[in-house]
């Protein structure tokens, strides 16, 4: 029998996230810190709003845009958030935020194609690139600045085959953020090199010393970002699956056309879930998203000072709810920390390999879990660090 699988999809590397998930998926009582999702509940206003469209009937297709309705509420809510400015009709619902990405990739990226990743960065970006026939290239970050994008650093990596730049801020696994000012120092480049930007900011609610700011906020680059959020993590709505879109005509047009092909449209139940996220979440003035972030930044806080006691030096992050500690100091990989941690005292963290070459002496650890679980995996990370310092 022939080999039916394609050699594209041979040269993907599984996820470096999922191979610890498994490991510690054949362990009992293992502590994880692996997974980046809220450990908070879908706020019940929502759940109520999705509820309701089930009992009232709404079980069918939407068009393959979305609701009119909730493409119209987050035209609003980026304006008035985020100062960024899509018409609903440049908007498209999509599957999570995971479809957006796909879905912006396949529609920009031709065959070599290079697309510039800064590094550290989400597992997803390459792989898909990959995946489509282009090359990925990254852009490597240092916590010596907080994991920014610089404008050096960018320019050392582009060539006339470069085509776009993922723009993966607040990031994850750094909870590195781009402030306005440095924003505009990558904006000549982007556009002496004539580059589209594709904006991951799933995270953009989650930012703790100061607002967030977009990208796609900034006039000069208006008919060249496509914009990618969601509501997965602002609103604890990971299982509902439901994300969105924002693009200039011609990348959105062909964005759309695979959307239509690959997943028709998103389900309508978590459309109007989403719907009341926005609409009733701005009556009450976003408090539960507020409040979510409010105890997100007292775990940051708590996690922070736990391993600079450590004596891991530990980037603040500014966003999101990673920390992403170097272990160089203790004499082995990232990778290397994670097994042994994980085999000696099941506690489960992600290796920054995993999110790039240059996390090779990091680990990420998420804080979207209670402050007991919290204690329990930083208590035995210390030992864990301790015992290694003994050796």
């Amino acid at each position: 029998m022939r080999d039916f699988v394609s050699e594209r999809a041979k040269r993907v590397k599984p996820s470096g996230i999922r191979k610890f998930f498994d490991l510690a998926a054949g362990r009992k009582d293992v502590i994880s810190l692996g997974v980046g999702e809220p450990d908070f509940i879908t706020p019940w206003y929502i759940r109520d709003a999705g509820i309701s469209a089930l009992k009232r009937g709404y079980t069918q297709y939407t068009s393959n845009k979305g609701l009119v309705e909730l493409r119209a509420e987050i035209s609003e809510y980026l304006k008035d958030r985020f100062n960024v400015f899509f018409d609903k009709e440049n908007i498209v619902i999509t599957m999570g935020a995971s479809e957006a990405i796909d879905i912006s990739l396949r529609a920009v990226v031709d065959e070599d194609d290079e697309i510039l990743i800064p590094d550290p960065s989400y597992v997803s970006y390459g792989p898909i690139v990959e995946l489509i026939g282009g090359k990925p290239v990254s852009v490597p970050t240092s916590g010596d600045n907080g994991f920014k994008l610089t404008p050096e650093n960018l320019e050392k990596v582009i060539t006339p085959k470069t085509k776009a730049l993922i723009f993966p801020y607040p990031n994850n696994p750094t909870g590195g953020i781009m402030e306005k000012e440095y924003i505009e120092k990558i904006i000549p480049i982007i556009l002496k090199h004539d580059l589209l930007v594709i904006s991951d900011e799933i995270y953009a609610e989650l930012t703790y010393d100061e607002k967030h700011c977009s990208i796609a906020s900034f006039p000069e680059l208006a008919d060249r970002v496509v914009l990618i959020g969601g509501f997965s993590k602002s609103f604890a709505m990971t299982g509902w699956r439901i994300g969105f879109a924002c693009a200039p005509n011609a990348v959105f047009q062909a964005m759309l056309k695979i959307h239509q092909y690959a997943a028709i449209c998103a389900p309508i139940f978590s459309q109007h879930a989403a719907l009341a996220a926005l609409k009733l979440g701005k009556q009450e003035g976003f408090g539960a998203v507020t409040e979510m972030r409010e105890e997100y930044d007292r775990r940051r806080r708590f996690m922070l000072g736990v391993f600079r006691r450590m004596g891991l030096e530990c980037f603040e992050p500014k966003g999101s709810f990673y920390v992403f500690p170097c272990v160089k100091n203790t004499g082995i990989t990232g990778e290397e920390f994670a097994t042994r941690l994980l085999c000696d005292k099941s506690v489960a963290v992600v290796p920054g390999s995993a999110f790039g070459e240059f996390g090779k002496y990091y680990i990420r650890c998420s804080y979207a879990y209670s402050m007991d679980a919290l204690k329990t995996a930083t208590d035995k990370i210390a030992e864990f660090v301790k015992e290694l310092r003994l050796k």
